[in-house]
């Protein structure tokens, strides 16, 4: 059996590409996490479990030593979902663990001989230029002009892992949408705040901008895909890939299809013209500088909002093979339904 260590191995990401490299029954699997499995998470079972962070070089060279991998998945990464997605606070956090953490492990995967490192980048590389929409962007598109910290971070992670490949240590780069499904800590439970907000009925610009998103199954296939490309033919090495359900629609079309399975529809619309809405972004933004307290809205919530983002998946289909096994209309109600449970015991 060849033996995989996934970075980030009991998070959203990485506790499914562990499940989907189980599921397979060809890899010895190193789950190395600075956060400790779930209790009850079955899967551990059969996994090494190391805890580390990827900050510290000394745990990260001692544990990919002593796993002795031949791949390396590196799932780590931090994402800000508030206020500092579009401004500089959290810049040192951001290229800490997402372009420091990534070339500590990176090197030392290169000196303990593993063969192959895959890397989980981010769309983010391209899509967080908010100054553009990007209809269909595929690989040839340029990287480097984000415009957001998380974008520019990843990118530059990209580069380095990139940058790394040999015929004797292969490595690529994976670029995936939005993530959602079963355990999802960002996207379906902010979507659903909403209805408590009272915020369903606004619709910011004209509502018909595309947006892609992936399954979790779906991405935890790809990185498998990769695992056994590096492994064999070598054809991925050195490139990256695009990686979405392939099923672009509007982002206005996916949240009323999240509400409607919390039995919410918005009982009227109101449209929001994008410069009444950068105005109003330019205000909230005011209010925050003076009060301190953080707002809902902004100037870079509002180009966000109004984009049009999704990619073109040819690549990954010709060179990996991937094909996304679970659709979006399934996928969301399976994300949608984990959540309703995960809330009900909360209560």
């Amino acid at each position: 059996m060849e033996k995989v260590l996934v970075t980030g191995g009991t998070g959203f990401l990485g506790s499914a590409i562990v499940k989907a490299l189980l599921e397979t029954k060809k890899y010895d699997v190193t789950a190395l996490d600075i956060n400790p499995p779930s209790l009850g998470t079955a899967s551990y079972l059969d996994v090494n479990y190391v805890r580390a962070s990827v900050l510290d070089v000394g745990s990260i060279r001692k544990a990919i030593e002593a796993a002795r991998p031949s791949v390396v998945i590196h799932t780590v990464g931090v994402y800000h979902t508030d206020g500092r997605r579009y401004g500089k606070a959290g810049r040192e956090e951001l290229f800490g663990i997402n372009v420091i953490g990534t070339k500590n492990v990176l090197e030392a995967a290169r000196e303990f001989g593993v063969k192959g490192f895959v890397y989980t980048s981010s769309w983010a590389v391209v899509m967080d230029d908010l100054d553009y929409d990007h209809p269909n962007m595929d690989e040839a598109s340029p990287v480097g002009h984000a415009s957001l910290l998380y974008g520019q971070s990843k990118a530059a992670a990209e580069e380095i892992v990139l940058s790394a490949n040999t015929p004797q240590f292969r490595t690529c780069a994976l670029r995936p949408a939005v993530i959602i499904g079963p355990g999802d800590p960002a996207t379906i439970p902010t979507i659903h705040s909403c209805i408590r907000k009272g915020e369903t009925p606004f619709i910011i610009g004209s509502g018909h901008n595309l947006t892609d998103f992936v399954y979790i199954s779906n991405i935890a296939d790809a990185h498998i895909l990769a695992v056994s490309n590096l492994l064999t033919t070598g054809s991925a090495a050195g490139e990256a890939f695009f990686i979405t359900n392939g099923e672009p629609l509007s982002f206005r079309d996916f949240c009323v299809a999240v509400w409607a399975e919390f039995g919410h529809v918005p009982w009227l619309e109101i449209r929001i013209p994008e410069s009444l809405a950068w105005g109003l972004g330019w205000a909230a933004e005011c209010v925050t500088w003076f009060t301190g307290q953080p707002a809902t809205l902004s100037r870079g919530a509002v180009k966000d909002a109004c984009l049009s983002r999704y990619a073109n998946i040819d690549k990954a289909r010709r060179v990996l093979g991937y094909e996304p096994k679970v659709g979006l209309a399934e996928g969301t109600k399976l994300a949608c339904q984990e959540y309703k449970n995960r809330i009900s015991h909360k209560r």
